[in-house]
């Protein structure tokens, strides 16, 4: 299933005499994190992959600024090694909406010699954290909006929205600012940064209520389809030239779903047959395992930890 329905553009305020849902409640928040930090910030930037937390925070950011123009650019960084899926979606829906893209290839910073792997096939998903740094300092970004939720991982729940970064890049959870009665401080001395989390507070299952509600489009990997995998470590590897079968693996042709996209090398599927937004809803209502959990290879070993990226740049 390709991208689907076209996003709403008719979704009616809520009028000041009758209590927000949760969606609204979340959205109001959400917007008012984004025309914070685009208020306090001198050059803020969006983190947008085409992936469904991205696609989300853009969509809030394009009712924040409404109907100005966005008034911040997108950022990408490309491992190289993403599905084209999801990369001619990005292209697509940056171009359709008149927003910049900018683009950090980690191909780029191992042209350069910042980035090294032990080998080719390793995956890039780590090496991110470089090329990220490497395009705040070349285009002058200080604060970056990200859609990182809370309910992710164990890491993650400890960030706060507005979450500093010092001028190596590197976030210190006991080094945070306190964020009392929603009060967000942007002030930074040069060099520094912010990465930004409107939807910090919502859950995997609050983002696809609201896909649904706002009509969204996705890439078409969220939705079911047939693809072949094999079975490895109680995950769903899917065959691609760098996800190959091992030996001993046999391919299997299942009905599957992406619940997050990322690097080829570490994102897995889960077996599905939910072809609709409304579909998926009840399955994430009923899942037990979080989407992390469930789909990324590198977040099963200590040695790739989410703490440890993060105190290292990452996302």
């Amino acid at each position: 299933m390709s991208a689907v329905l076209a996003p709403r553009t008719d979704t009616p305020l809520p009028r000041a005499d009758t209590p927000l849902d949760h969606l609204e409640w979340l959205e109001s928040e959400a917007i008012f994190i984004l025309r914070e930090v685009v208020a306090q910030a001198t050059r803020p930037a969006l983190l947008f992959s085409g992936g469904k937390d991205s696609c989300v925070v853009l969509h809030l950011a394009r009712k924040a600024f409404h109907p100005q123009a966005l008034p911040l650019p997108l950022l990408h960084i490309d491992t190289g090694h993403n599905f084209d899926e999801v990369i001619r979606f990005r292209d697509a829906h940056a171009a359709a909406l008149g927003a910049q893209l900018v683009v950090g290839r980690v191909e780029d910073s191992i042209t350069r010699g910042t980035v090294r792997l032990r080998d080719p096939a390793d995956s890039r998903n780590a090496a991110q954290s470089v090329t990220l740094l490497e395009a705040i300092e070349a285009h002058g970004f200080d604060a970056l909006v990200g859609g990182a939720r809370r309910d992710e991982e164990k890491a993650r729940a400890k960030e706060r929205i507005f979450s500093f970064r010092d001028a190596f890049g590197q976030w210190d959870p006991k080094n945070q600012r306190p964020e009392l009665w929603d009060l967000y401080n942007a002030r930074i001395h040069r060099g520094e940064h912010l990465r930004v989390f409107p939807i910090s507070n919502w859950t995997e299952l609050d983002v696809w209520q609201y896909i649904a509600r706002e009509r969204l489009p996705l890439p078409g990997l969220y939705y079911a389809h047939a693809r072949e995998v094999v079975r490895r470590r109680g995950l769903l590897v899917p065959v691609t030239p760098l996800t190959s079968p091992r030996a001993g693996e046999a391919v299997e042709r299942v009905s599957v779903r992406f619940r997050t996209v990322g690097d080829i090398s570490c994102t897995c599927p889960i077996a599905s047959t939910a072809g609709t937004a409304e579909a998926i809803i009840a399955e994430t209502a009923a899942a037990e395992i979080t989407e992390r959990g469930a789909t990324r290879m590198d977040d099963q070993t200590s040695e790739a930890s989410m703490e440890r990226r993060k105190r290292e740049g990452y996302f």
